[in-house]
């Protein structure tokens, strides 16, 4: 009865990482010729959550080929997409409306900046890591493999910058590469399914004779 729950836990994270680099791509690819809109910054601060599922999702694929750095690696991950996704929450949904002295003077008494500094930093982080554990694992494409761990850590540290053509591409390539892997992890779903209903058919039949 396992199978099921795998196969609809890869679909569930592929779609999530397919709406995730939707709403990241999209809006960057818009920002590059109008710049950084109210319609573009709902929808970045709402796609980190979307990525939580996938993240989960492509770890349970490919786990058992990871081994400790697998385990550190999404660890690491989700824990920076947490950090990360509140930052981009705030910084789109509320720091966007806010007058720039209002913004410094906030910004500048407290511990936020630090914190801020550090979530991206751990965001960064598990990024690479975890890009670098689909590399060694080979279980799913290579190219958004090596773009999660190189590509993805530069989106932790755009937040501050203003908008130019490169913070739009970078946003574009990062949902390229999300939506890329949801579809490779999409199309392991079936497979997977079949091989562990076969696995266990074999396994509970009474009548089957080992030869």
């Amino acid at each position: 009865m396992s199978s099921p729950v795998t196969s609809s836990t890869f679909r569930a994270g592929a779609l999530c990482g397919l709406l995730a680099g939707l709403l990241i791509a999209l809006p960057g690819l818009v920002e590059a010729f109008t710049g950084e809109t109210s319609a573009t910054s709902v929808p970045l601060a709402l796609a980190p959550a979307f990525g939580l599922p996938l993240i989960t999702a492509l770890h349970r694929r490919q786990g058992p080929a990871t081994g400790r750095l697998g385990t550190s690696a999404v660890t690491v991950n989700l824990v920076g997409l947490g950090l990360f996704g509140g930052a981009a929450y705030a910084s789109n949904l509320v720091l966007f409306y806010l007058g720039e002295d209002l913004i410094d003077e906030t910004l500048t008494g407290g511990p936020t900046v630090p914190v801020l500094l550090g979530s991206a930093a751990v965001f960064a982080v598990g990024c690479a890591l975890f890009g670098a554990a689909m590399i060694r694992a080979r279980v799913l494409p290579r190219v958004p493999s090596w773009g999660y761990a190189v590509v993805m850590p530069l989106l932790a540290f755009l937040t501050g910058l203003p908008e130019s053509p490169f913070t739009s591409a970078v946003h574009v390539l990062v949902g390229v590469i999300l939506i890329w892997l949801s579809a490779a992890l999409w199309r392991t779903a079936p497979a997977t399914e079949r091989t562990t209903e076969h696995a266990t058919e074999n396994t509970t039949d009474p009548n089957r004779v080992s030869t």
